[in-house]
């Protein structure tokens, strides 16, 4: 399974590349990036001239929403959480391990925001997403003193996926797991029933069915 996500990364970073390399777009954003700014979409790009970018490279807030019937998805679709079962938990390097129902979290205080998604090569997914901050759920489970990164996995059993973020990323609401999209509650292709929502990073990093959030302490 692994070789396999690692083979599709090499073919979707060569298919950036390509993009970059024909887009007409392509000097002026190398030009942004050189100055460490973010190239502002425009408000009538076609989803299409968006699929071989880098979010991180890419101011979205003139874009529409995209409509949730419009999304597209790759990976596992078909997993099923048993809600009566189920429990997220908050673990690793830090005071208090949590387990909450997914009533506990619709309780929770929530975030709600859009965020690009681009899965180079294949789809432009611009959706408002709704969920608990990372610093919330930090809070909660009172994190130990030199936690550098919060790692986030899903689904449990054989697909597991995992993605592991830097702290400073997660708490400045970047990075945050989301319940809710567009208005309704999480279809189950797209993750019910939590997923991660990775703003600036590939759609391939974003991690479906989340269950477990590790704060973890990274030698570098």
């Amino acid at each position: 399974m692994q070789k396999r996500r690692d083979f599709f990364k090499l073919i979707t970073k060569w298919i950036f590349g390509l993009g970059v390399l024909l887009s007409p777009l392509a000097f002026f954003v190398k030009k942004s990036n050189s100055q460490g700014e973010r190239k502002l979409i425009p408000k009538d790009i076609e989803w299409t001239d968006l699929r071989n970018w880098n979010p991180k490279d890419l101011d979205a807030s003139n874009l529409k929403i995209t409509p949730l019937n419009n999304f597209g998805t790759m990976g596992l679709e078909d997993y099923s959480a048993n809600l009566s079962e189920w429990r997220f938990v908050v673990d690793g390097h830090v005071e208090r391990v949590l387990n909450f129902t997914y009533e506990d979290l619709l309780s929770l205080d929530s975030i709600e925001k859009p965020v690009l998604m681009i899965c180079p090569g294949f789809f432009v997914n611009h959706g408002l997403w709704k969920g608990i901050s990372i610093e919330k759920l930090l809070r909660l489970a009172l994190p130990k003193m030199g936690v550098t990164h919060v790692t986030f996995r899903g689904p449990e059993g054989n697909y597991e996926k995992v993605m592991r973020v830097p702290l400073e990323e997660a708490i400045a609401e970047k990075v945050f797991v989301a319940y809710q999209v567009n208005g309704e509650r999480l279809p189950q292709k797209h993750g019910f029933p939590l997923r991660l929502v990775a703003e600036g990073y590939y759609g391939y990093d974003w991690v479906k069915y989340v269950y477990k959030m590790t704060a973890e302490v990274i030698e570098t």
